[in-house]
């Protein structure tokens, strides 16, 4: 491709609406432009990376017995209302009318569609397992659209389901596609970690995530070094400590004048912050809950919904809290808690012994608090945001962490669709059985995104060569004569040995095509200029690499097909 007649805009300002290095580099580079809030167009550059991972993705997908289909976008209310998830899903869903005045939605997933798809034509046993999977755009109207192709409202992704007889084939199906999620994200040359994860509004009983680490991932991810214990923030769990050995003190009433933070009422009474219970309200679909933690301890609202079984969940206003115990926040706590509002602890808080806890009285803590003794606790459970430093629950170990971007999902969803939605089908004895389901997504727009987050310098983009747009450019020094009439022939060469190969062309001093193509992120630059005519030397920099080599014409030929080959191999 001559450069010359590429449809690729470069910046050199950053836009002002870009806050990660992704939807930054993405723009200034060319591979993007934004429509609409959260709705981007892929120029030339965009598209080819973008088609790039679908192969892969198609590749691996084919490759484990799955099947390629498309479905529609527009999707009947009548399938979300036979699941259930019409009203539960949220308004990230986008609800539109047709001229008729039915309801449809703009599919964010397809379990629905997909389910009432299969229930027409599946009858026997001897239909399954069946693996089905599509690639096209999905819609969610994110409240507040971020960070360019990583949070849209509009995205590309791909989704497969698969349909087997029992559990056991679900476990099968499930480790296949795992291990096929592992080389999706292997090919692309990403760094990445599977984790355990929340299953969310699409439901099911187990589900990993796929993170590509990068400091700038939105998720936090906690690990240890040493087991394979990883799990996404929203569920990690903790070892539990060993319960406090300590004589019961006598609860007493202490004046803490203007203390109100944790921090300050463990200073004022010289005691750790883990030694006080945190107490918090908040509002699950409308009704008030109270949450008790160590102090030390965050929540964890995840757990504490999931626990709750809840579709909203917000903390309790200030009126609220004054209303149910009489105090403003800061003093408050469950002790001498009237009504019907249930207390939910953390299982660290039913270990303590001697704690401390607000008095529900303004400038005044309790000391000596047990829990179960001086208050009623409805339940206990997890509830705390595991942190690193935590103990491994798996081998007690410390726990680490890691920020990273969610590209992938696999989730066993058993028979939640398939029970709601009718779909059976007829074992060898004749009878009815349920179908059991998995779901597995992969965000393919998000995971271009994502290899951008993990792949740049102060310079541009480094793509992994296996996603790159193209591998080579070929930069002239000169636009005519014999360094331009040599470029063009190593160009037309690199093209013959399949190569894809941009040349740059255009009339521009030879600093401006360095800094494009360092901006673009080629991962291969020749430079035919004063080298060759000096010495007969083409100049070869790797993108990731610091310094040239000097390579003769043939050599500069082998030496990019040997890093393609083995870049796609290794990745």
């Amino acid at each position: 491709m001559r450069f010359s007649q590429m449809f690729s805009p470069t910046l050199r300002e950053t836009p002002a609406e870009a806050e990660v290095i992704s939807h930054k580099l993405l723009v200034r580079a060319g591979f993007i432009r934004k429509s609409s809030a959260g709705i981007y167009s892929y120029l030339p550059l965009g598209q080819r990376v973008l088609k790039k991972i679908e192969t892969i993705v198609r590749q691996e997908m084919d490759g484990s017995g799955s099947q390629e289909i498309m479905m529609p976008i527009l999707q009947p209310a009548e399938l979300w209302l036979e699941s259930g998830r019409w009203y539960v899903y949220g308004g990230e869903l986008m609800r539109l009318k047709d001229r008729h005045d039915r309801d449809f939605c703009l599919g964010p997933t397809h379990e629905e569609l997909i389910t009432a798809l299969v229930r027409d034509e599946l009858n026997s046993w001897r239909q399954l397992p069946l693996r089905l999977y599509q690639i096209q755009n999905k819609y969610r109207d994110e409240r507040r659209p971020r960070f360019g192709l990583m949070r849209g409202r509009e995205f590309v992704m791909k989704d497969l389901y698969s349909f087997d007889r029992d559990e056991a084939g679900l476990d099968i199906s499930y480790q296949e596609m795992f291990d096929a999620y592992v080389r999706v994200f292997s090919r692309c040359g990403l760094d990445f970690r599977s984790v355990e994860a929340d299953s969310g509004a699409i439901g099911g009983s187990f589900t990993h995530e796929f993170m590509v680490l990068a400091e700038s991932g939105e998720a936090e991810i906690i690990y240890c070094s040493a087991c394979s214990y990883a799990a996404d923030g929203e569920i990690a769990a903790a070892k539990m400590p060993s319960p406090q050995e300590a004589e019961e003190g006598e609860i007493t009433l202490v004046a803490t004048p203007g203390q109100e933070t944790i921090q300050e009422v463990a200073a004022y009474l010289q005691i750790p912050e883990s030694s006080l219970i945190k107490t918090l309200f908040y509002k699950a679909d409308g009704k008030i809950v109270c949450v008790l933690l160590r102090g030390d301890r965050s929540l964890n609202e995840i757990k504490l919904k999931n626990t709750l079984n809840c579709f909203e969940l917000d903390m309790a206003d200030h009126q609220d809290v004054l209303k149910i115990t009489g105090c403003q926040p800061g003093y408050v706590s469950p002790i001498g808690l009237t009504g019907s509002i249930p207390v939910y602890a953390d299982d660290e808080v039913r270990l303590m012994v001697n704690g401390v806890a607000g008095a529900n009285q303004k400038d005044y803590h309790f000391k000596n608090v047990k829990p179960g003794r001086d208050f009623k606790i409805d339940a206990t459970g997890d509830f705390r945001q595991v942190q690193a430093g935590d103990a491994c629950p798996k081998c007690g170990k410390k726990l680490n962490s890691a920020r990273g971007i969610e590209a992938g999902q696999v989730f066993k969803l058993g028979t939640k669709y398939s029970e709601k939605m009718n779909l059976y089908y007829t074992d060898e004895n004749g009878e009815k059985q349920l179908v059991v389901m998995g779901c597995y997504g992969i965000g393919v727009s998000r995971t271009l995104a994502a290899a951008v987050e993990q792949n740049y310098d102060k310079d541009g983009i480094i793509w992994p060569i296996a996603i790159a747009p193209y591998h080579v450019v070929v930069v002239p020094t000169a636009t005519d004569g014999e360094i331009f009439q040599t470029a063009m022939d190593l160009y037309e060469k690199l093209l013959g040995s399949g190569v894809e190969t941009v040349i740059d062309d255009r009339d521009e001093r030879a600093g401006v095509k360095f800094k494009d193509a360092d901006l673009i992120g080629y991962p291969i630059r020749i430079t035919v200029g004063k080298k060759w005519t000096e010495a007969g030397q083409f100049e070869l920099k790797q993108r990731r690499e610091k310094e040239a080599e000097l390579l003769t014409p043939q050599a500069a030929i082998e030496r990019v097909l040997s890093l393609i080959a083995a870049g796609t191999a290794s990745a």
